[in-house]
């Protein structure tokens, strides 16, 4: 198909092929089609490649975390107890228990300058309380986590974290 225009003394020709309208109108309709199953195919491959190399990870970084936070725990509640026995000349007995950090105990030995020394006692990050030992094992007192599996001793995420670590 030739055109020719003229326009006085300019005379413009056009030339359009067919098989230019053609591979213009292919190319119109494969964009508007969306992916191929291949392309598809191919995309959900890396992603899952993806994700056997990054959800490993990332899992591993969640226990890393409530380590850190236990042993923080634990950290903070040997701290509120050396203030308890700055001011009370002895640690809580194991009855009395680290609840003497939040509420004044009223077996003996009855603190006579108990003030409160956390707001509230923490769990562990496994939803267990920690535990309280007077005298401990490691030290004057212990307080520790029993770890993930909430059983005595273990390794990795399931070892005891204590306040002698």
């Amino acid at each position: 198909m030739m055109a020719a225009f003229s326009l006085g003394s300019l005379r413009l020709h056009t030339s359009l092929r067919l098989t230019d309208l053609h591979a213009s109108a292919s190319l119109r309709a494969r964009h508007g089609r969306g992916f191929t199953l291949i392309e598809l195919m191919v995309i959900l491959v890396i992603i899952g490649v993806l994700a056997a190399l990054i959800v490993p990870n990332v899992l591993n970084r969640a226990d890393d975390a409530r380590v850190t936070a236990a042993r923080t725990d634990v950290n903070n509640l040997m701290q509120a107890l050396r203030l308890y026995r700055l001011d009370n000349q002895t640690f809580p007995s194991t009855e009395q228990g680290l609840q003497a950090l939040v509420q004044r105990p009223t077996t003996a030995p009855v603190p006579p300058n108990w003030r409160p020394y956390i707001e509230r006692l923490p769990t562990d990050p496994w939803g267990r309380p920690y535990l309280y030992l007077n005298p401990g094992v490691h030290g004057p007192v212990d307080v520790l986590s029993l770890g993930a599996d909430g059983q005595p001793g273990g390794e990795g995420i399931n070892a005891d974290i204590g306040s002698w670590q």
